[in-house]
């Protein structure tokens, strides 16, 4: 495969485990980001937005998270710019896992998804 595979990565999310495993499965060595140690930047999650097709980063946000409630993250009067910073400042709310490959991107919920862009 010429281009590197990369998987947005939390060990301890089930979902995450078994989107890494089905990749392997799959004979694809992927580039693992521990999102946790080393967030994305702005830059990033705009991209990855892109890649995903979503329109809003809440879309991207694990909205069940007590993070989300206390950061009163579902107020329609913030901006995306500041939803954006938001997930760059506090990465646990981000969604897993993400696979980007081919200019594309998916989370791997079901982890089967992440192989339409392989």
């Amino acid at each position: 495969m010429s281009e590197t595979v990369k998987i947005y990565h939390n060990p301890r999310c089930s979902k995450s485990r078994e989107t890494l495993a089905l990749l392997k499965e799959n004979s694809v060595e992927p580039e693992v980001v521990l999102y946790l140690e080393t967030p994305p930047d702005v830059a990033t999650v705009q991209k990855l937005l892109k890649m995903l097709g979503m329109s809003s980063a809440r879309e991207l946000m694990r909205s069940k998270e007590a993070l989300y409630k206390e950061l009163q993250l579902g107020d329609s009067a913030l901006t995306e710019a500041q939803l954006v910073q938001a997930l760059v400042d506090n990465p646990k709310l981000l969604e897993r896992p993400i696979v980007v490959s081919h200019g594309k991107a998916r989370i791997g919920r079901p982890p089967e998804q992440v192989l339409e862009i392989l």
